[in-house]
Formats: C-alpha cells, sequence, structure tokens
C-alpha cells in the first residue's frame, strides 16, 4: 500500500465494521490517503481514547481537528474531491436525505444489532428485530425495482453508505437471507461484494497496538 507518510491524517479503524467500512469506501473513492491504524474492538489502544474518548471507530484525526463520526468523515472527504459527484444526489433534497440515514443509522441498526447479536440481547426477540429490519430492507427492495442503486442510475453515496449494514444483516444467517424475495437487493449486495472497492477495502492489516504496524491507506 506504500510507505507511511506521517503528514496524512490517522485514521483509526475496525476492519469489519460497517461505519468504518463506508468510511474507508469514500476515503478510497476520494483518493485521499490516510495513515490506517487497525484497532481490536476488545483492546483499544490509549492513544485512541485520548484523542476520542467516546472509543468507538471509525475515527479521523487531521492536523487541526478530529473527526468522530463516520459520516463527518465521508462529508469530510467529499469536499475535499468528490470525483464522483456523490453529493448531488444527497443535495437534491437534504431533509430526505438526513430521513434516510436517520432511518438506516438508528432504525434499521437497532434491530441489526438485536438480531445479529442476540445474545447481548434477549435471545427470544431475534426474529422480532429481523423481521423489523426487514421491512426496511423490503422498501429498499422496492426502490431497487425501479433503479439500479439507490443514487439512481450509477452507484453513490447512498449504497456506499448501506452496503455495509446489508453485507452484515445478511451474515447473521445467510441461507436465510439468501431464499427471501429479494433479487434486486441480492443483486445489489453481491455486486458490492464482488467489486474491486470492496477488496481493496476489506484487505487484512496488522493491529496496530500489539505489532506497532501502520498502513498507508
Amino acid at each position: 500500500m506504500g510507505d507511511i507518510q506521517h503528514s496524512r491524517p490517522i485514521l483509526y479503524s475496525f476492519r469489519r465494521c460497517p461505519f468504518a467500512m463506508r468510511t474507508r469506501i469514500i476515503l478510497k473513492l476520494s483518493d485521499i490517503r490516510v495513515t490506517l491504524r487497525e484497532i481490536e474492538l476488545k483492546d483499544k489502544p490509549d492513544s485512541l481514547l485520548q484523542v476520542s474518548p467516546k472509543a468507538t471507530v471509525p475515527v479521523l484525526v487531521l492536523p487541526d481537528k478530529v473527526l468522530e463520526q463516520s459520516m463527518d468523515i465521508i462529508f469530510w472527504a467529499l469536499l475535499q474531491s468528490d470525483t464522483y459527484n456523490m453529493m448531488q444526489v444527497w443535495n437534491e433534497d437534504k431533509k430526505a436525505s438526513f430521513d434516510f440515514l436517520d432511518k438506516l443509522d438508528n432504525g434499521f441498526k437497532y434491530h441489526l444489532d438485536r438480531y445479529k447479536y442476540e445474545s447481548r440481547y434477549e435471545v427470544s426477540e431475534k426474529n422480532i428485530h429481523r423481521d423489523q429490519a426487514m421491512a426496511w430492507i423490503n422498501a429498499l427492495e422496492l426502490k431497487l425495482q425501479s433503479s439500479c442503486y439507490l443514487s439512481g442510475d450509477t452507484i453513490g453515496i447512498f449504497d456506499y453508505i448501506t452496503l455495509p449494514f446489508i453485507r452484515q444483516f445478511r451474515i447473521a444467517d445467510p441461507k436465510w437471507f439468501d431464499n427471501q424475495a429479494l433479487p434486486n437487493t441480492q443483486k445489489w449486495l453481491c455486486e458490492f461484494i464482488e467489486s474491486a472497492i470492496f477488496t481493496q477495502i476489506m484487505q487484512k492489516v496488522p493491529i496496530w497496538k500489539t505489532t506497532n504496524m501502520e498502513t498507508a491507506f
């Protein structure tokens, strides 16, 4: 991935976290180079806790500020370089865009966590949360019937911020998900998983705390 440049922003990330995944996607597509510090959620480095007491990823450390939310990092990256003009569809109706984001990051993610990680919550309610999450996915399926992507004719910001979460939902029970009547959603997700950008952002890298190895990303 190239030599480390310490003048680059520092990105604290966890490979499988969907919030971190969507951040890495947009950074890569914006051609913004960062120094990647891969963490383990069960053993977070002190340097992360010092810059961001909330202790969740992603966190981007810039020379003049620290960005602690994935969408703040995404908007910052696209402000620097929006090569694929992804903000155009977002800005067409900002209220609708933020409503979509709220339903994804709060509504859908709430049910996803209680479905995928039922051992942390009420096991008996696992399928209730699965069905609540599916109601939102069914709405995506309807959208994908009339448009190739959530962002329109070409893949864009709505797709990239959503797909890592749909992937995580499928992982909870792949056989069940693949047997659902979601042909457009399944095609959309498969295309993403097989894409070059997904391969690039999911490369395994050394854990920074245990190896002291940073990665140029």
